[in-house]
């Protein structure tokens, strides 16, 4: 047994060791492989072929190849054995390949042999080869086009090497059939070619009058020849050829007054035409020289405007409204030109002569001369002095105490002082050379004296004199001096005296004010345009952007470097007019601008635009004066020390016709009346008929009535006048304090007094309000009988009886009642007394008779109030008895009243008078007082 075990070991293991000797080698393959696979497909052509080789061939198994192995992620390949003795194997792909997806694959491949069995157990693996396989294309897309179309725009007149670069693109992931390789246009007719790289230009010059918009298509191929499925639209703009200029403005901007700032270029730009530009300059221009004096100002008169702007008082106007009292421009050529500025125009042959007691001959230290002027180049290489005021020797010399003229172009101001003032050689003629003097427009010269330093203001700006030159004064003489205007006056040296040296120009508002001078706000406020150029949203302006205004506001200037800022910065520019009521009409306006180019000799240029400012014509105001037209007052009211109030119920108002929005039914419908407040700047006061008699009567108001307002007032025998640039509320206060005083009023029956009022020195008046002042004398046997039907003092009889009530609610309304019933009783005893006193006729006969010469007087002031009263003649001595009784009662109360208040007057002041009955007593400080024995009328000052 142990023998057969033996034998059994040693035959095992001969078979191993037999085995083994067999399989002895690996299989052996290429180290690496490159193949190609075409997309869509699933073979693989391979370089070199994949084929494995064992050295243990023939032996079966040992010597055979069983499987190709991959490594890889996810490789989509599997390898195959065509031929396990000769080795032979296939690569090919697990499904279709798309190179869009992946264009090249790497991976691993190993051979395995047999070993020794037909499932390969202990088989051997080859070592591992590297598989690098490309995947070839198929011309699968056709060419897209990236945009859905295209849009340019060209200027006419060019040639355009490239207007436009359309582009297509192709999916396909090779070269050859991925790229574009042609595009064409495929619209025939047309003007445009395309290259290769899809630029289009034209190959003609386009016209933007014969064509405005092309529209052509245009398709493209690929390397492979296929061409795209659909054609893209190219629209091309013609436009014309570009100008550099501003763009988006309007020729006429409207203004409506009272909108405050309006924008006058909210669209506006400026085309550069693609110029890069370094720096821009732009200077818009306001030019309302045809307005006014310059520009649109406040055309208040000369007084009203200085009381306006603080001015100080004492000034005087030597170019006045011609009118009797001011006559000495009557002569002259006036023009009240617009919106009623009063202009005065000097053509070399005119002048006037201003009479001795409007201005102090002798000047003190201080004084101002003031003037608006519009002086244009005189002919003529050197022309003659031109004069504008002159006080000069009214006879027998020619000397000149002081003048302001112009000499070529130049103003010159003299001031020769007497020896009385100054006794050595002092500065005399101060002389300004000012482009203003000669450039035909209106300025605003005001000189300072503070002698011996003289200062020009002109427009608000101070100008020093480039020459001053002395001389002696002069020698005191006893000859007179005459003050003109528009020449010099020479009463010397001559033959006859004339006029010489005559100014050719226009002047207006020509003031002097001895013993002060203007201040420079006074002078700035004067001379103020109320219209010019503005800037909304100041602000919210670019701070790189540079700008400045002229001081009328008229010209603005603006510089920066970005293009867009300055259109942001022009488009802000806009247009104001404070006035309320504005002068109508246009005003121009220019835009020029100048470009800076980098570094460029040559540069675009930007033309100058012309536009103009509308302003619209305002609602015109219509100013109503209302209030009682009718006074009736009793004689004895004069007595009292207030006078009598002629205006107590008056009322200002102004309404303007707006158009109404609202849809009405009629279709006549105009306009709404709607009230406005608005300033006035005089209200006069006229009597009608004869003129005040300054010894008995005259038109009086409180000097306290006038503070903390800017009104003054002066006074006349013919009227009161009111002035000064105020509310309508402030008038009407000060009216209402105006009383009328009579010292005799017995010998008064009515007077009759007219109110007018304006705005902007006439421009607008009211109506002509008149009121009648009525005046009833009450007898002794009048006051009697009718006393209890009398109207009470200071009733009011109104045209409207209707609003009695309203204005003396206290007032009984029973009196035609209580008439009623006098009338009837009255007519009853008549009839009785006829029959029962007949026979006494003869006898009272002389007493009825004087009894209606009596009572005449008093009948006659009751002729409108519809009362007819008979008086008993039988009881005619015994009434007359009890009414001189009453008379002297009434006589001794009144004169103890009037004792009692010469008493309080006396308490008030020393000065006046004791006899109350000959002096009416208003309690005022620097109160004229009225007497019949020294009463004199100032024609020229209010009595206070």
């Amino acid at each position: 047994m142990l023998r057969i075990v033996c034998v059994l070991a040693v035959l095992a293991a001969g078979l191993s060791a037999a085995h083994t000797k067999v399989n002895k080698h690996k299989p052996w393959i290429e180290t690496s492989y490159h193949g190609v696979i075409t997309e869509n497909t699933d073979v693989v052509l391979l370089d070199p072929p994949l084929v494995a080789l064992d050295k243990d061939a023939p032996i079966p198994y040992a010597g055979e190849i069983c499987a190709f192995n991959i490594h890889g992620l996810e490789a989509p390949f599997e390898a195959v054995v065509l031929n396990g003795t000769s080795g032979e194997g296939q690569l090919r792909a697990r499904g279709l390949v798309d190179c869009e997806l992946q264009k090249e694959y790497t991976f691993i491949i190993q051979a395995h042999d047999c070993g020794s069995g037909p499932g390969g157990m202990e088989g051997k693996k080859s070592h591992k080869a590297v598989v690098h396989i490309q995947v070839n294309d198929v011309n699968e897309f056709a060419p897209v086009f990236r945009e859905p179309q295209y849009r340019a725009a060209v200027t006419e007149g060019k040639i355009y090497d490239s207007i436009l670069q359309v582009e297509a693109t192709d999916q396909d992931c090779s070269p050859q059939y991925s790229q574009i390789c042609n595009y064409q246009i495929t619209t025939t007719n047309t003007p445009f070619a395309i290259d290769r790289n899809g630029n289009i230009r034209n190959t003609e010059k386009l016209s933007f009058d014969r064509q405005q918009h092309y529209e052509i298509q245009v398709t493209a191929w690929d390397c492979g020849q296929k061409k795209a499925l659909h054609s893209v639209p190219v629209h091309i703009d013609v436009k014309p050829v570009c100008k550099p200029g501003w763009q988006g403005w309007n020729k006429r901007v409207d203004y409506e007054p009272g909108t405050g700032s309006k924008q006058l270029f909210p669209k506006m730009h400026l085309e550069t035409c693609g110029e890069p530009l370094s720096s821009l300059r732009v200077t818009v221009e306001l030019q309302t020289s045809h307005i006014g004096k310059g520009c649109d100002r406040e055309t208040y008169s000369e007084k009203s405007l200085q009381k306006l702007c603080g001015a100080s008082s004492g000034s005087t106007d030597l170019l006045p409204a011609p009118s009797a009292a001011t006559n000495w421009t009557t002569s002259l050529v006036s023009d009240n030109g617009r919106d009623s500025d009063l202009i005065f125009r000097f053509d070399g042959r005119q002048a006037a002569k201003i009479p001795d007691w409007v201005v102090p001959q002798n000047l003190t230290d201080q004084f101002t001369i003031a003037t608006w002027m519009k002086h244009g180049p005189s002919p003529g290489l050197r022309a003659e002095k031109e004069t504008l005021l002159c006080n000069s020797d009214k006879t027998e010399m020619n000397r000149h105490h002081y003048s302001l003229y112009v000499h070529n172009c130049r103003l010159v101001f003299l001031l020769r002082r007497d020896f009385t003032q100054v006794d050595t050689f002092r500065p005399a003629e101060f002389h300004w050379k000012l482009e203003q003097i000669c450039d035909k427009e209106w300025h605003y010269y005001v000189i300072n004296v503070e002698f011996p330093v003289v200062t020009l203001y002109v427009d608000g700006v101070t100008y020093d004199p480039y020459l001053v030159t002395d001389d002696w004064p002069i020698h005191p003489s006893q000859i007179d001096v005459q003050l003109t205007v528009g020449a010099c006056w020479q009463g010397g040296e001559v033959t006859k005296p004339r006029f010489t040296q005559y100014f050719r120009g226009s002047l207006s508002g020509l003031t002097i004010r001895p013993g002060k001078i203007e201040s420079q706000k006074v002078i700035s406020c004067l001379q103020a345009c109320k219209e010019g150029l503005d800037i909304n949203s100041l602000e919210s302006l670019d701070k790189s952007i540079k700008f400045h205004f002229n001081p009328a506001q008229s010209i603005l200037v603006m510089e920066g470097e970005d293009l867009e800022n300055i259109n942001t910065a022009v488009r802000k520019v806009s247009y104001i007019n404070s006035r309320q009521f504005p002068t109508p009409g246009i005003r121009r306006l220019q835009i020029s601008t100048i470009v800076q180019c980098f570094g460029e000799d040559t540069c675009i240029t930007i033309p100058s635009i012309d536009a103009v400012v509308m302003v619209l014509q305002p609602s015109e105001p219509r100013i109503t004066i209302s209030g009682v037209e009718r006074l009736s007052q009793s004689a004895s009211d004069f007595r009292e020390a207030g006078g009598i109030a002629l205006f107590q119920d008056l009322h200002i108002v102004s309404t303007v016709t707006r158009a109404d929005a609202t849809p009405r039914h009629t279709v006549h419908q105009l306009g709404v009346l709607e009230e406005i407040i608005h300033n006035l700047d005089y209200c006069d006061i006229l009597v009608l008929g004869e003129e005040l008699n300054p010894k008995q009567e005259s038109l009086q108001l409180q000097l306290s009535s006038l503070l903390g307002k800017h009104l003054d007032a002066t006074n006349s025998t013919s009227g009161m006048s009111i002035y000064g640039v105020d509310s309508m509320a402030n008038y009407e206060q000060v009216i209402r304090q105006v009383h009328y005083y009579h010292l005799q009023p017995g010998q008064l029956t009515e007077r009759k007094f007219r109110l007018t009022c304006s705005e902007l020195n006439g421009r607008y008046t009211s109506n002509e309000f008149t009121l009648e002042l009525n005046v009833w004398h009450s007898s002794e046997t009048g006051e009697h009988i009718s006393h209890m039907v009398a109207p009470p003092q200071y009733m009011q009889v109104v045209h409207h009886p209707s609003t009695i009530s309203d204005l003396y609610p206290n007032h009984v309304s029973g009196v035609p009642s209580a008439a009623t019933v006098v009338i009837v009783m009255c007519i009853a005893a008549l009839v009785v007394v006829v029959v029962l006193g007949i026979y006494r006729i003869h006898v009272t006969h002389q007493q009825e008779v004087r009894q209606v010469e009596t009572t005449k007087e008093a009948d006659a002031n009751w002729d409108h109030s519809a009362l007819t009263i008979t008086v008993n003649p039988m009881e005619n001595l015994e009434t007359h008895t009890t009414g001189e009784e009453e008379a002297s009662e009434v006589d001794e109360e009144e004169e103890e009243e009037e004792d009692d208040e010469d008493e309080e007057d006396d308490e008030v002041t020393s000065d006046e008078s004791d006899d109350s009955e000959e002096e009416v007593d208003v309690q005022l400080p620097r109160m004229q007082r009225l007497s019949e024995k020294t009463q004199r009328w100032d024609k020229t000052t209010i009595c206070y």
